[in-house]
């Protein structure tokens, strides 16, 4: 056995909701070695930083009668008709994903949400509380009933905490700033990772009978996100190259309220409190795009609205490329109370106080509805066949189950989650329990790493890492952005490609082993580049818009050539795509047109 070797019976890689979930269940169900690799603290993990609420038809609230769907909320006294149900949420999570999510891992979502969140509860999340003590729930973008259960706006910070607690009460063991850099499947079996210690520098082969990935998402591969700088979509990018395929990542989502130049999350829950959305007229042109639904139809679709106000010259800021967020009428006492965490980042980064003043916001990147196409159970999936890959799970952002489809609802992201890395977690425990064995590995992985890094560090070209990371970001937002075209999308591939080459010559400045963290940033870059290419290959074949993929040159959903799900393997030549159907109850949720 090679020197570095660590053994456990599970390895889950990523700390957030879905990982920790995961970890946590199966550990309750009798996995005694389970280890969780990070490669930043677990409580920095990018769940924690959603801050609006977790979606679950408990029916706690409704509008106030007569004041409307966008009226003040009221609590619903026990006993009375429940204006909320699992098919309500089922439908409208069909309906967000433009008909492209599974319906049924959809409707294993919608009826698993009022038990995730009353666990949660049970072991002792500090949810915001109607006047008689139940879960208070606001509305969400999308959602037709008052359905997201909340803390303030620290949402994920308190169910990220709560999780993480139960996993250390039932002795999971975390790997702080540890970096995954291989996936080791030999023979369609999963048997390791290889993972190198930040602090040391060492680098380590991590064997195990199941390894589950929970590694978020990739808005970094985008100028303006939302996303911390951790989310350079390792995880795929690591499947991708070991063999496995991706699934629909032509599908990220922008969000329609990133802070003004910086991305930062203003969360949807200003514009579920009763929030505004104004042009440089001092017009809410909503209701020009989403007259039912006004500020809270899917972030898709304001998203659109928002930069064809910008586009049209309706922005506003120096350059126009901006839009007001106004909050000035929900009151302090509501600002305070409900959205205290929005209130700073507005302050500290903007200098503007929403109390009194509208707050400059533009569309960020901020999810990805595609990743490693998985089944219901969190079994990673290896091809359009449906075959498994032996040991091999993930869940969460990197995962595509795929209940978002073409675009995600607010509030349906904590969910998925929380009820998929669960799921994950009994499934894994039955797997390693029922007899799964710890095979061999061959040769030395984690030196085949060690020398990957020393080619790295041995380069020493004229350009530095970092303008290339700056310039995929560059053109992934200026060419696969909001707005698609053939044309744009044909110059981000070429892009992309010179990128690649660039990226073989370029240097890392820091030549050092103990927390390298400029080392990170290439081995990133790396990723970036990887998926980016799968990105915008899916972009450029699907010649349809639906959900957060809109081409100006199709601008038509194509339900009879596009209605199914894009699937890409690697090979040397670039990504290979193929085609697999969407699950759908035809009877019940047949396609239909998509309006608010």
């Amino acid at each position: 056995m090679p020197n570095n070797t660590i053994t456990h019976d599970v390895i889950v890689v990523g700390a957030g909701l879905a990982g920790t979930w995961a970890a946590m269940v199966a550990a309750r169900e009798g996995v005694k070695d389970i280890g969780v690799l990070s490669k930043i603290h677990p409580l920095r993990s990018h769940s924690g930083a959603a801050q609006g609420g977790i979606a679950a038809s408990l029916s706690n609230t409704r509008p106030v009668a007569g004041t409307g769907p966008r009226g003040p909320l009221e609590q619903i006294p026990p006993g009375e008709e429940p204006v909320d149900s699992p098919d309500l949420h089922m439908f409208d999570t069909i309906k967000g994903s433009d008909w492209l999510g599974d319906q049924d891992a959809i409707r294993i979502l919608v009826d698993d949400a009022a038990d995730v969140v009353y666990e949660y509860e049970h072991m002792g999340c500090v949810f915001s509380r109607t006047p008689d003590g139940r879960i208070n729930q606001r509305r969400f973008g999308g959602h037709s009933a008052p359905r997201a259960c909340f803390a303030a706006d620290w949402t994920g910070h308190v169910l990220l905490h709560t999780i993480h607690e139960q996993a250390l009460r039932n002795n999971v063991k975390f790997y702080a700033e540890w970096y995954v850099m291989n996936l080791i499947i030999e023979d369609n079996i999963c048997r390791g990772v290889v993972a190198m210690d930040v602090l040391t520098g060492e680098v380590h082969t991590l064997r195990a009978k199941a390894v589950m990935f929970g590694t978020g998402g990739y808005g970094r591969a985008f100028k303006i996100t939302s996303n911390a700088f951790a989310n350079t979509g390792d995880g795929v990018a690591i499947a991708y190259d070991a063999g496995a395929p991706l699934m629909d990542m032509e599908f990220v989502q922008f969000h329609p309220t990133g802070l003004y130049r910086h991305g930062i999350l203003m969360s949807e829950a200003c514009r579920g409190e009763g929030g505004y959305l104004i042009n440089n007229k001092g017009e809410r042109f909503m209701e020009k795009y989403a007259p039912d639904k006004m500020e809270l139809a899917p972030r898709d679709l304001v998203s659109r609205s928002e930069q064809t106000e910008i586009n049209e010259g309706r922005g506003v800021m120096e350059d126009g490329q901006g839009i007001f967020l106004d909050m000035r009428h929900l009151g302090r006492e509501k600002i305070l109370s409900r959205l205290p965490q929005v209130r700073e980042i507005a302050i500290n980064f903007v200098g503007v106080d929403p109390i009194d003043a509208p707050v400059p916001i533009q569309p960020t990147a901020h999810y990805s509805m595609g990743g490693i196409p998985t089944t219901v159970d969190g079994q990673v999936i290896a091809n359009a066949a449906g075959d498994p890959v032996v040991g091999f799970y993930a869940a969460g952002e990197c995962a595509a189950v795929s209940v978002h489809g073409a675009n995600r609802l607010g509030t349906n992201s904590l969910l998925e989650a929380s009820v998929f890395g669960r799921r994950a977690g009994y499934a894994i425990a039955e797997f390693v329990k029922g007899g799964a064995q710890l095979y061999p590995v061959s040769g030395d992985p984690a030196e085949r790493q060690r020398q990957r890094i020393k080619s790295l560090l041995d380069r020493d070209g004229d350009e530095l890492v970092e303008h290339i990371a700056q310039d995929l970001k560059s053109t992934m937002t200026d060419n696969c952005g909001v707005f698609r075209d053939e044309d744009r999308l044909k110059v981000a591939m070429s892009d992309i490609k010179e990128l690649q080459e660039r990226f073989k010559h370029a240097r890392t400045m820091d030549k050092g082993r103990h927390f390298n963290t400029d080392l990170l940033a290439t081995l990133e870059a790396e990723h970036l580049l990887t998926f980016s290419e799968v990105i915008v290959a899916g972009a450029l074949a699907r010649t349809e818009s639906r959900g957060a993929h809109s081409r100006t040159d199709f601008p038509k959903r194509d339900d009879e050539d596009w209605l199914k799900h894009t699937v890409a393997h690697k090979t040397d030549d670039g990504p290979k795509l193929s085609y697999k159907p969407v699950s759908i109850d035809w009877e019940k949720y047949p396609p239909q047109e998509r309006k608010y």
